[in-house]
């Protein structure tokens, strides 16, 4: 019998580890122990080794960190058995819905989801008393180990404040870095402060009485949070009144709306559409982002007038850190490829038709996922009115994202690279994303589509010039 020992709460990286130990091992579930620092009744853990990582589905390896999060104690156990599973032949498992172990696991994911929804939905951070720098401080009391999951939406959110989130196992602290500290308790946290008051208020005022359910109120706002809401307070009285105000709200008479001149709204709606480069991007950098996460929007780079604009599908990793466009990876290959096809970079103009990194976290890992159609149809218009502005003679489309966002269709690239016709003031060239090339596996192939594209953007400055 093989004893792995975790450190408590949701260790997922020692997971991993033991997962991959035990596998390298050949070690089946039945034969294995896992405890989080509880005296071994069966003798020393399997010694460290360096395997390497463990070939999985996609929907396993999402799964595993939705659930190493769960109170049970046997999760553990049951993502080992699952493991196994699917490294001895049972690739396609998580398809199986009617699988004991698999039902099982979803519906624990459904469980930290859950958690996870209600401690984004119900913290409420509160202002420190005191002088000097402003300090927030939050008590929450989750049903499952999910701190360190729920932390980074805080961060997101709340990146300009120093606060801090207590819980009964540990705390999270942002100051510009992200630490995770001992438990805390709930003397900690202030009783109120002075934005409680209009924040009740406001709850007061969107209160709808007419639509007062309270098995629904009771299923989305469970009451062991209520003591940490401030808005709480204010429900008793609501509910007590709520039958007199929409009695009220019925026998009122009937107001007819305001009439509004169409002519004058749409000549005001013209009026406030920005008049240059320099006022669209202010509006985009003041825009939240259509999926969250992204740090700042990455507006486009180079001068009015440009012979030649490029347009990529949307910022990465690097660009969402330094807020310009093509300066990691993809766009180190890129420049280099301008070079060879002689176009100056500093003199083109070079945007993305998506302005916010999108992406999906895997660890501290950030990873680009493809922005959907819908979202490339959210920035289309800011895109539209970025290249009027920008009047290029040519616009290189570089990949199917770009295609989409200034045809309006999904093109394959290898069916219409080359010449194209946008239907715009400008003529039109499609091309491959340089980040296609990274991906190439093949050295020898991807020496040779690297050629190709160099060839494609020495076709696109002829047609310029």
């Amino acid at each position: 019998m093989h004893v792995v020992t975790l450190a408590p709460g949701a260790d997922l990286s020692g997971f991993r580890a033991a997962a991959r130990r035990l596998i390298a091992s050949s070690i089946p579930p039945e034969n294995t122990v896992w405890q989080t620092e509880a005296p071994s009744l069966f003798g020393a853990d399997l010694a460290p080794a360096d395997d390497p990582p463990l070939a999985l589905p996609r929907a396993v390896a999402d799964l595993i960190p939705m659930v190493v999060p769960h109170r049970d104690p046997e999760r553990y156990g049951l993502l080992y058995t699952l493991l196994w599973r699917v490294v001895h032949g049972e690739r396609a498992l998580m398809e199986v819905a009617s699988d004991p172990l698999v039902h099982r696991l979803h519906r624990m994911r459904k469980a930290i989801g859950r958690d996870l929804h209600k401690m984004h939905a119900f913290l409420r951070f509160r202002r420190e008393p005191g002088e000097g720098a402003e300090r927030f401080v939050a008590w929450f009391e989750p049903d499952h180990h999910i701190l360190e999951a729920a932390a980074p939406f805080f961060v997101d959110r709340f990146r300009a404040l120093t606060w801090s989130i207590l819980t009964p196992e540990g705390s999270a602290h942002w100051d510009g870095a992200l630490r995770f500290g001992p438990p805390g308790r709930r003397e900690d946290v202030p009783d109120g402060d002075g934005f409680e008051a209009g924040w009740r208020d406001y709850y007061e005022s969107t209160f709808n009485p007419a639509r007062l359910n309270l098995d629904a109120m009771r299923a989305e706002m469970p009451r062991k949070y209520w003591r940490n809401m401030p808005e709480t307070a204010a429900i008793p009285a609501l509910v007590r009144a709520a039958s007199a105000r929409a009695q009220a709200m019925i026998e009122k008479e009937p107001t007819m709306p305001a009439k509004r001149d169409p002519v004058r709204a749409v000549a005001r709606m013209s009026q406030d559409e920005p008049d240059s480069l320099e006022a669209l991007n202010a509006v985009i950098a003041r825009s939240e982002p259509l999926v969250p996460g992204a740090t700042q929007a990455v507006l486009g780079e180079g001068p009015i007038g440009a012979r030649i604009a490029f347009v990529g599908e949307q910022p990465g990793d690097q660009e969402d850190r330094q807020g310009r466009p093509f300066v990691g990876p993809a766009g180190q290959l890129l420049s280099r490829a301008l070079d060879e096809a002689g176009i100056d970079r500093g003199e083109a103009y070079l945007t993305n038709a998506v302005k916010h990194f999108k992406f999906t976290l895997r660890g501290k890992r950030r990873i680009h996922e493809k922005p959907t159609a819908g979202e490339v149809s959210h920035y289309r218009w800011w895109l539209d009115k970025e290249l009027d502005f920008v009047a290029p003679k040519l616009v290189v489309a570089l990949g199917a994202t770009a295609v989409l966002a200034l045809t309006g269709k999904q093109i394959p690239i290898t069916r219409a690279r080359g010449p194209a016709e946008f239907g715009r003031p400008f003529e039109g060239f499609i091309t491959v994303h340089p980040s296609y090339l990274l991906r190439l596996p093949d050295e020898a192939a991807k020496e040779v589509a690297y050629q190709a594209f160099v060839d494609d953007l020495r076709r696109a400055n002829a047609m310029a010039a």
